[in-house]
């Protein structure tokens, strides 16, 4: 395929943009493994040097640098009891025992750069906690149902040229840590990320999780994922988590950073990724053994039901290339009564409606695009509100 150069509501929209951008993961209480007492632990002021947590508007900002170890343990350390809540949550709600997430994890650990196994252990070191317990929570990760929605708008589209990511963050509004009933979007936090061998990034993220699903570095890159089920996976690969990561950590490019998204692919995802040095966007598609990667006038954008924007990408929980939509439903188009009664039965009936919904409303905003109000229309317009059929 071509390749020319080729919260506190249900879904919190956040901009990625000029840039601006956005999760995920994922410890059972069900097992009684995380308790509040937890592993004994002592801080280390040669690990923490370089991380601090701030709070502006009442949002949590943390900041953390240095090797990946350290910055592990500066999260863990510095946000150590929300860590542990939200741990608890996401083992809480996987439909999966603990020990079946344990054996993923322990055939997926191979393919996963040692750079973020250490940084996990960081985590666990800093908030006190088992290494098991926190990468059976990623693991986690996998069993939630599918959310998300993202978009590049650039050129044409936008008021000033420049280009501008969005993506929603839609971490279930329902999971909560089943000891302190405190919901995950509650420990909701900024990360400031500078690696000792990697580029500087932000993230939208939520406490426990090296990210929000997204952000956006240093070098104009930025990503965001979007969960896509299909019955094409497999464990023998890089989790898109990590694939994530390593696009904020070591992409200065869109080339680079599509190759990290669509080698080693393990299950189904969709991504929107970003240059805004070009400026311009691509959607990514992936299952273990298919990929597609397409601007705005791919052909492919164009397949009925679905439409091309000029200058934009926007994905949510369907695939649109034709191959791979093939893994993830039988009847291509979504849009009509048999692909509505299919998607009402097994999905989310509301994925077409939210595909066409906010596409329109890309229609009537286009060309005015901007920081500002297109957050606005996004997240009223991606909550539904502009659509009553």
């Amino acid at each position: 395929m071509p390749f020319t150069m080729n919260v506190r509501k249900k879904a919190i929209a956040l901009l990625l943009a000029v840039l601006l951008f956005i999760p995920l993961t994922g410890i059972q209480v069900k097992t009684g493994r995380i308790t509040e007492e937890s592993i004994c632990y002592a801080p280390s002021d040669s690990l923490l040097n370089g991380g601090w947590l701030e709070e502006r508007d009442g949002i949590k900002i943390l900041h953390i640098s240095g090797s990946n170890y350290e910055m592990g343990y500066q999260h863990g350390f510095l946000l150590r009891n929300e860590t542990k809540e939200d741990l608890r949550a996401f083992l809480n709600d996987s439909y999966l025992p603990y020990d079946a997430l344990l054996e993923m994890w322990n055939i997926t650990k191979d393919y996963i750069p040692q750079e973020y196994v250490e940084e996990l252990h960081g985590i666990a070191d800093g908030a006190g906690l088992k290494f098991e317990d926190v990468v059976a929570a990623y693991m986690s990760v996998i069993t939630w149902g599918m959310s998300c929605f993202g978009i590049a708008a650039w050129g044409n589209a936008t008021k000033d040229g420049k280009l501008y990511q969005f993506r929603s963050f839609d971490l279930p509004m329902n999971m909560r840590d089943p000891v302190t009933g405190k919901y995950v979007h509650e420990n909701a936090v900024l990360i400031v990320r500078k690696p000792a061998n990697g580029y500087a990034s932000v993230t939208p993220s939520v406490a426990g999780s090296l990210h929000g699903g997204g952000g956006f570095n240093e070098k104009g890159i930025a990503v965001g994922m979007q969960t896509c089920w299909s019955n094409d996976t497999t464990l023998h690969g890089i989790p898109a988590v990590f694939r994530v990561q390593m696009v904020l950590d070591h992409a200065a490019g869109i080339e680079e950073a599509v190759e990290y998204l669509i080698t080693n692919r393990t299950a189904g995802w969709n991504f929107i990724v970003s240059d805004s040095k070009i400026p311009v966007g691509y959607a990514v598609e992936t299952t273990a053994n298919h990929s597609y990667v397409g601007t705005w006038n791919d052909a492919i954008e164009a397949t009925h039901p679905f439409w091309e924007l000029k200058d934009v990408v926007r994905r949510t929980n369907f695939f649109i290339a034709p191959e791979i939509a093939a893994t993830q439903r039988t009847h291509y188009n979504p849009s009509g009564i048999k692909g509505f009664i299919r998607i009402f039965t097994e999905n989310d009936p509301f994925l077409w409606r939210s595909y066409k919904a906010v596409s329109e409303e890309i229609e009537k905003n286009y060309g005015t695009i901007d920081l500002n109000s297109s957050m606005e229309w996004f997240q009223r317009t991606y909550a539904g509100d502009t659509d009553v059929v």
